[in-house]
C-alpha cells in the first residue's frame, strides 16, 4: 500500500470510530437520567470518560491536529450541555468543564502515546 492511501485510511477509520463514539455519548447524555441504568462512578467521572474517549482515536491518528480536535470534542460538550434541558436533563457548568478535561487529557495521552509507538518503532 502506498503511504497516501494508508494515511487515508488511517484517518477514515479514526473518524468513523470517533464519531460513533460521539453519536453513542450525545445518545447517553441527552437521555433523561430516570432512563438509564445506574454506573459505578460519579457523574463527573462519566463525563470526563465519555468525553476522552472520543477525543482519544482522532488525536492518536491525527495528533498534528490536537489543539483543534480538544477544542471541538470541548465545544460539543458544552453543546450538549447547553442543549440538555430541552431533552428533560438539567445543564451543569460542571459537567461541562469535565467533559473539557476529559477532552484535554484524552487528547494529550493520545498524543504521547503515539510519539512512544513511533520512538520504539524505529
Amino acid at each position: 500500500m502506498n503511504t497516501v492511501f494508508r494515511f487515508a485510511l488511517k484517518m477514515r477509520v479514526a473518524l468513523a470510530i470517533t464519531l460513533v463514539i460521539a453519536a453513542v455519548v450525545a445518545v447517553l447524555t441527552l437521555t433523561p437520567s430516570k432512563h438509564l441504568p445506574r454506573a459505578p462512578g460519579g457523574d463527573k467521572l462519566h463525563h470526563f470518560l465519555a468525553f476522552g474517549a472520543i477525543a482519544f482515536p482522532i488525536s492518536f491518528a491525527q495528533p498534528q491536529y490536537l489543539l483543534w480536535i480538544v477544542a471541538s470534542v470541548a465545544a460539543y460538550g458544552g453543546l450538549i450541555e447547553l442543549i440538555q434541558p430541552w431533552f428533560g436533563r438539567s445543564a451543569n457548568f460542571a459537567d461541562a468543564v469535565a467533559n473539557g478535561l476529559g477532552a484535554m487529557t484524552a487528547g494529550g495521552f493520545a498524543y504521547v502515546l503515539r510519539r512512544c509507538f513511533i520512538r520504539c518503532a524505529t
